[in-house]
């Protein structure tokens, strides 16, 4: 995808109007919530949502942050956009669900669906031993289902601790604060979530 507006088609401003949408209404915001923390206009905002326009780079990049997704996850889902197959080796990898500072393993989230503008998305998610996100519980509208192909998942539902095993799955609106750990101290957990990123 150029970075100059003469070499974007209007296919390309369309895929990226449908991830830009889609990731803000799964953010539940607003046109002009978005607008407001991305110093855009909602205008602005708008007219690239419906496929229209030529936004700069500068114009995507504050896009993408005030979403909370890098730029090039961004331009990645609009070039995928409407592509029915993900090979094993060309995953996007998504955004570290709790970035620390201390040095230590974090999970490794892979989506598997084509795109992040679906209202379906699946996402394979290695675990390392011992990782929590206990303290940085997620919260966001959609229902999710989470499978456990291998090793142990322990999934917070409010005050209430699901411990699953390999084979199990659990599945759960994602409107209440829930949180992930994965409480073997030596094996990897792998899971695979799959989220209707609404509200149903």
């Amino acid at each position: 995808m150029s970075h100059s507006a003469g070499g974007r088609d209007a296919h390309d401003v369309g895929a990226l109007g449908a991830v830009v949408r889609r990731t803000r209404q799964r953010m539940g915001l607003s046109v002009e919530a978005l607008a407001e923390s991305s110093a855009l206009s909602a205008g602005l905002i708008s007219q690239l949502e419906r496929g229209r326009g030529n936004p700069s780079l500068q114009t995507l990049s504050r896009l993408a942050g005030a979403l909370g997704t890098p730029l090039i996850a961004l331009l990645q889902s609009a070039q995928r956009h409407g592509e029915p197959v993900v090979r094993a080796d060309a995953r996007l990898v998504l955004p570290d669900i709790d970035p620390g500072e201390d040095g230590t393993p974090r999970p490794v989230r892979e989506l598997l669906t084509p795109d992040q503008s679906l209202p379906l998305q699946v996402i394979r998610t290695v675990m390392p031993p011992g990782f929590s996100n206990q303290d940085r519980p997620f919260r966001h509208l959609g229902l999710e289902s989470v499978h456990v192909l291998r090793g142990r998942l322990d999934v917070v539902l409010g005050e209430t601790r699901h411990e699953l095993g390999e084979g199990d799955t659990i599945t759960y609106e994602c409107s209440q604060a829930h949180w992930w750990a994965n409480p073997s101290t030596t094996e990897e957990a792998v899971v695979i979530g799959s989220v209707a990123p609404f509200a149903v």
